[in-house]
């Protein structure tokens, strides 16, 4: 008798996961991946994986499939998890994560306690200080990838928020299944519902525990996901967070080709010293322009964070609402005019 529907999906979600990091490892090593696992004994020591927990139920379903799958493909699995220090006895809890993590046979196992500040809000802010965490962790351990227990929910409710915010197709594409310096965070559950992650977690007998954030109101995902997103279900019928999750890998395939499309195009909107021509991005498609004018400020320095679709509107009548208005201030301290047909981007 196989194992419970619920556990086989999330042990299969990584499976795959765990088979692309093996592919590119050996791709990078000067390995075929077509004779990839006639050469793993081979390689130097084995690869590891550390999973990021939480102790709740996404992440420990994770961290047990991890467990369960990595050993049977020649990889090492660890784990992480972060203490934000932003509740009573946040530091006990950690250590009891540790301990389970252990009991799973994971190892190396840490916690590491982080100071979240308050830039962009209480979320970022945490969100920012944990991740520096991890890089940190996988860094100190060499480790190939980590990852994350993101899930088809948390996917719709990231699509709903960039909506939310008005900031255009890259932000409706939610979160990426690889992502940071050389792919470093992998989310493997992305086609998983949260319900599926949780029903391993039961059938396994696993200990979770429900963050009591995620139903404060005071957050802004927690109110979209306990009231926002039951109301669309209701009004719209079932169905809402695959349409959510599907429209998210819909507008990543196109901001990808339209990312591509700017990459190729800037070259040739530049005169001989590199200073962009109004002239030549004005004959753009806008989705291209604006791509351009947005790599353009983040490479004078203005924050990608904190660089927003208004933003580059301002930046962007420049050239398409040429009034001879005066410059338009950015984030970081970044500065654009226009000058003589062209347009000028720099500090200062």
């Amino acid at each position: 008798m196989g194992p419970h529907p619920a556990v086989a999906a999330i042990r299969l979600a990584v499976r795959r996961v765990l088979h692309d990091i093996l592919t590119e490892l050996n791709t990078t090593a000067g390995v075929p991946a077509a004779t990839a696992a006639e050469h793993l004994p081979e390689r130097p020591p084995e690869p590891l994986v550390l999973v990021a927990c939480s102790g709740g139920a996404d992440s420990m379903a994770l961290a047990s499939a991890l467990a369960f799958e990595a050993p049977r493909l020649g990889i090492r699995a660890g784990g992480v998890t972060v203490d934000h220090g932003l509740q009573s006895g946040s530091d006990l809890r950690a250590e009891e994560v540790v301990l389970r993590l252990r009991e799973l046979g994971l190892d190396p196992v840490e916690a590491t306690a982080v100071t979240v500040g308050r830039e962009g809000g209480p979320e970022a802010a945490a969100r920012d200080a944990r991740y520096a965490a991890l890089d940190a962790a996988a860094a100190r351990h060499g480790a190939a990838a980590v990852l994350l227990g993101h899930t088809r929910d948390d996917q719709a409710e990231t699509v709903l928020l960039g909506l939310a915010r008005g900031s255009g197709i890259r932000s409706l594409s939610g979160m990426a299944a690889v992502s940071g310096a050389g792919g470093r965070y992998r989310r493997p559950f992305l086609q998983v519902d949260r319900q599926t992650a949780r029903k391993a977690c039961m059938v396994q007998s696993l200990p979770v525990w429900d963050d009591p954030h995620n139903a404060d109101p005071a957050y802004t995902r927690s109110r979209l996901r306990h009231e926002g997103l039951p109301a669309l279900e209701k009004a719209l019928g079932k169905g809402v967070v695959e349409a959510l999750a599907r429209t998210a890998q819909l507008s990543r395939d196109d901001a990808d080709a339209l990312d591509t499309w700017a990459r190729q195009a800037e070259a040739g909107v530049r005169d001989a010293s590199g200073v962009l021509e109004c002239a030549k991005l004005y004959a753009l498609p806008p989705a291209v322009r604006r791509r351009i004018l947005r790599r353009a400020a983040i490479e004078a320095g203005a924050p990608a964070g904190a660089l927003f679709a208004r933003h580059i509107e301002e930046v962007d009548r420049l050239i398409t609402g040429w009034r001879g208005q005066g410059a338009i201030n950015l984030p970081g301290k970044v500065v654009a005019r226009r000058q003589g047909g062209r347009l000028v981007i720099r500090q200062g």
